[in-house]
């Protein structure tokens, strides 16, 4: 006599392969850099950041496809080592009045071992200096108006507290393209100084 199995056990299965899937191709699985928080009001944080590496690549318009692949080629072995380097979260973005620029921050133990220069393809190592920023998460896509009222909102609330804006605006994106928008981490970020 043949024996098969129940339906429900074969979706549970599946879903909970599913979910393993997700979560270890997530930012759960992935390294990010460590901060201070300061202060904490619902979407809105203060927070210290220590001095960070970053491989970094200029972006052709708003679209990421191109500097990503640029900098995954990177951290996959186009450098002088041909070594693999681990992928990290956030991918931050740039965005000034001339260019915008794509940046992978460095993991800690690439860091600590001397991370290689890169071979080509316009990728540049570089430090961002620790700092004191100003944090909004926000919700959705990668969308030009997301960012817009991300940034407004991120201002407005730096000018009630007339705080001092020292930088432009970086959006830190933490999820590969796959996670749904509603399940997505997404900041803007702004560097500070004292209050007026």
């Amino acid at each position: 006599m043949k024996r098969t199995i129940p339906l429900f056990t074969v979706t549970a299965l599946l879903v909970a392969l599913a979910a393993f899937w997700l979560v270890s191709t997530s930012r759960a699985a992935t390294e990010t850099p460590e901060y201070k928080v300061i202060r904490t009001d619902g979407k809105f944080e203060i927070r210290d950041y220590p001095a960070l590496t970053v491989a970094t690549t200029a972006m052709e318009g708003a679209e990421m496809n191109g500097g990503f692949r640029k900098l995954f080629r990177f951290i996959t072995g186009s450098n002088e080592g041909s070594e693999k380097i681990a992928m990290t979260a956030p991918v931050l973005i740039d965005s000034t009045k001339d260019k915008k620029t794509m940046s992978f921050i460095m993991p800690k133990k690439a860091v600590e071992k001397g991370v290689p220069e890169p071979s080509g393809e316009n990728v540049t190592l570089g430090k961002v200096p620790a700092a004191r920023f100003a944090v909004l998460r926000f919700d959705g896509g990668r969308t030009t108006a997301n960012e817009k009222v991300a940034i407004e909102t991120l201002r407005a609330r730096l000018d009630a507290e007339k705080v001092i804006e020292k930088s432009a605006p970086t959006f830190a994106y933490y999820d590969p393209p796959w996670i749904p928008t509603f399940m997505r981490r997404n900041e803007v970020m702004i560097r500070i100084g004292e209050a007026r």
